[in-house]
């Protein structure tokens, strides 16, 4: 057992390696994803043994938290004004596009692992999951035009909710026989319905709330009062059975809508907090990979995350934004954009808590194929994006002081 104090030095070090492999992958452009993994595979059990941590039921609470935090930060940083122009094609991206990648993905994952075909599909809900902080971070990179930016902004929020409740439909289609079809629906009304309403809801009275208090409270109670409503929200939807993320991400969007005072101190906070929820959620999953398993998948990991890319994802992509005014180039961004990240692999941690078959090599299985998406899409979709004349890179931010100077 550490002591408080030897607890604390543990935690100030990860968060400080951390933090370096942040500035290392901006520095550089690389997938910070893959250097915050590789980090917690490092110390872990099977790396260097510094921390011992095989608890796949912490990891998914922490998982739980860090995306609500992630998700009501992608909410707050849009806003209602800059999504409505393209919330039909973003909506079909996160419901329509979803649905097809999963299916596509688990028909695959059936071929390569002789799955059955619940198992198959469950994979490949899993990873039809893309990771809005991934999103976000390859958008400081590159300029694209602006309605494609922002289809990707919001498809990138909306999509982790209806991803999570594709995997806890097939979880139940497999642990439930009796889990019928009318089961399926009601679960999808629920969660969506609850979620929806509470998200907007508990958002509303948390604006209304910090705009009744403007000229009472400081700027610090600002941000707690956020905090509150990002929990309330998502633990409200969870206990009446509905979408926690799907509320969370809502109330940040109503945040992000109105009139919120403080509103940069906010967005300042919750976005540094995101951040931290990050790196805490890739440092827990990285813990929880063990080196020495991802051998049995390896070829067909890889496999796995090609077909994803090459064309569960641009097939979906296509289908979902048929109907939309996208041009050929700007369509094959879309469809080369959709990054794993963190959420598949937290994901991944859903079927091993609840004792689905096979479920720890669904979890090396997601983790290899989130690996070689995030080095292969990852990597390429800023030069893609600038190959086809749509985009160019971001110029140095410039500091205050060299502003003034």
């Amino acid at each position: 057992m550490l002591s408080d104090g030897e607890l604390i030095l543990v935690a100030g070090a990860l968060l400080a390696a951390g933090w370096l492999a942040s500035l290392i992958a901006e520095r550089f452009r690389l997938p910070a994803l893959v250097l915050f993994l590789g980090l917690g595979m490092a110390i872990g059990s099977d790396g260097t043994d510094w921390i011992d941590f095989e608890d796949y039921e912490l990891a998914r609470r922490i998982g739980v938290i860090t995306a609500a935090a992630i998700l009501f930060e992608a909410g707050l940083a849009a806003g209602f004004a800059e999504i409505r122009p393209v919330l039909r094609p973003a909506v079909s991206l996160a419901t329509v596009g979803t649905f097809i990648t999963a299916a596509i993905t688990g028909l695959a994952a059936v071929w390569l692992f002789d799955f059955s075909l619940l198992q198959g599909l469950l994979i490949g809900s899993i990873l039809a999951a893309t990771d809005s902080a991934a999103v976000f971070a390859l958008l400081r990179q590159v300029r694209l035009p602006g309605k494609l930016s922002r289809t990707l902004e919001a498809e990138a929020g909306m999509v982790d909710p209806f991803a999570v409740l594709l995997v806890i439909t097939f979880i139940k289609l497999i642990d439930e026989p009796g889990f019928g079809a009318l089961d399926v629906v009601w679960l999808f009304v629920a969660q969506l319905g609850v979620g929806a309403i509470a998200g907007i809801g508990i958002g509303w009275l948390g604006l209304r709330s910090l705009q009744l208090v403007e000229g009472l409270a400081y700027r610090g109670l600002h941000l707690v009062g956020s905090v509150a409503a990002m929990a309330l929200a998502y633990g409200t939807a969870d206990v009446l059975g509905g979408s926690g993320f799907l509320a969370a991400y809502l109330a940040g969007l109503v945040f992000g809508s109105g009139r919120l005072p403080e509103k940069g101190a906010v967005r300042a906070f919750h976005s540094g907090l995101a951040s931290l929820s990050d790196i805490a959620l890739f440092l827990a999953l990285g813990l929880l990979v063990f080196p020495s398993q991802l051998g049995s998948v390896l070829v067909e990991g890889t496999l796995l995350a090609l077909i994803i890319a090459f064309l569960a994802r641009p097939v979906a992509a296509a289908l979902a934004t048929a109907f939309e005014r996208f041009n050929a180039r700007e369509r094959l961004i879309l469809g080369w954009a959709g990054l794993r990240g963190a959420l598949p692999v937290f994901l991944a941690t859903f079927p091993v808590t609840d004792g689905v078959p096979r479920s720890l090599e669904f979890f090396n299985i997601v983790f290899f194929a989130v690996l070689v998406s995030t080095l292969v899409q990852g990597a390429t979709v800023a030069p893609l994006a600038r190959w086809l004349g749509i985009a160019r890179a971001r110029p140095k931010p410039v500091s205050e002081a060299e502003a003034r100077a």
